[in-house]
């Protein structure tokens, strides 16, 4: 058992290097190179992370796309006409969507929670006052949880785009810009259910990509779904006490085939944050020494200092909060003394942090 406790991984972070805005050029970004078996750092950029590679280095990337997922709701009673301007004076509710649970369903995080009981219901217009979708509240959790039952539509996806706001995390202390529905995503998002980006993946361009593969790097995609966990905070005290919320992922054929080969070859396999390290681990655990088999699924694993990693041997990532899972997650895999040494150090030398701002490469 772990004697560690979650103020363990605390750091002090002032506040201006928390990353409010993207950099004005994608893949722009600074990086600090750590040697895991020395803890020696180098500090570069993220355009250098190609020579950082070898050539049969296996990368793979987390190609879930962001939702925009943050609605504005107003409560109605049973009885009310939408037709009239009654519900547009009613309480406004903020609805954070945060897993799609069956058709229909969602669960979600509203704010105020106190004034949204089971059986509230709550319509969300446009900028125009017209109505786009109706729900109903079925379950009441804890934290301002809710499971949503919305009203069937043609296409509930391309009213999120028209209504929906890209779910930027609140320490962004400001509106979500039309800027941040391209910026909020990889260039190589394709599988639309997160809530938050794999913010490692932000970083990418696709002349990175061009440059990558030209060195000799092998590409491989999986699907993990960012959901709820990212937004809860740990309410424990021990770092065996943790428990994260569950997380869809998928890895396909393709994906499991050139992790395969790359562990039968003795190939290096190389994370693009810490969506993927999750989802590999997860799945090498499954198999137990087995080839990986193609297959969807979900995974709630923790990874904290003591987590034996079978699959993953280098692993670029952003910098994390304090006291969170992630910050646990990279602690077990290069060292908590020598990562929170590297994260004073990039507080000293003025790196960006969190979802928008520069990023780590370890190996």
């Amino acid at each position: 058992m772990s004697d560690l406790r979650v103020t363990d991984f605390d750091f002090d972070l002032p506040a201006e290097l928390i990353a409010q805005q993207p950099p004005a050029e994608r893949g722009t970004s600074r990086m600090l190179a750590m040697d895991r078996a020395t803890g020696a750092l180098r500090d570069a950029s993220f355009a250098a992370l190609p020579s950082l590679l070898n050539r049969g280095d296996l990368l793979v990337l987390n190609e879930s796309r962001v939702i925009p997922a943050r609605l504005f709701a107003r409560k109605i009673t049973v009885d009310t006409d939408l037709d009239s301007d009654v519900w547009k004076s009613s309480a406004k509710i903020e609805v954070l969507l945060t897993e799609s649970v069956d058709d229909g369903l969602w669960r979600a995080l509203v704010k105020p929670g106190k004034k949204v009981a089971v059986g509230t219901r709550l319509v969300f217009p446009s900028s125009t006052g017209a109505v786009e979708l109706e729900a109903e509240i079925i379950e009441r959790g804890d934290f301002g949880a809710r499971l949503l039952r919305f009203k069937p539509v043609d296409d509930f996806f391309s009213v999120l785009d028209r209504i929906g706001h890209i779910p930027l995390p609140p320490y962004i202390r400001r509106d979500d810009a039309d800027t941040d529905r391209e910026r909020y995503q990889t260039v190589f998002s394709r599988e639309r259910g997160s809530v938050a980006a794999p913010t490692a993946g932000l970083h990418f361009t696709p002349q990175t990509l061009d440059a990558l593969t030209a060195r000799g790097v092998e590409i491989a995609r999986i699907t993990l779904h960012v959901g709820l966990g990212t937004f809860a905070p740990l309410r424990v005290e021990r770092v065996d006490e943790v428990h994260l919320h569950r997380e869809r992922y998928t890895l396909s054929a393709s994906a499991a085939g050139a992790i395969n080969r790359a562990v039968r070859e003795n190939r290096r396999i190389v994370a693009v944050g810490t969506t993927v390290v999750r989802t590999l681990e997860h799945c090498a655990a499954q198999a137990a020494g087995a080839p990986l088999q193609p297959h969807s699924g979900e995974t709630e694993i923790f990874i904290s200092p003591g987590f034996d990693f079978h699959l993953v041997g280098a692993l670029l990532t952003n910098f994390h909060l304090p006291q969170s899972s992630l910050l646990m997650l990279v602690s077990a895999f290069a060292g908590r003394e020598q990562v929170l040494a590297a994260y004073r150090h990039a507080v000293a030398q003025s790196y960006r942090f969190f979802s928008y701002g520069d990023c780590m490469f370890l190996s």
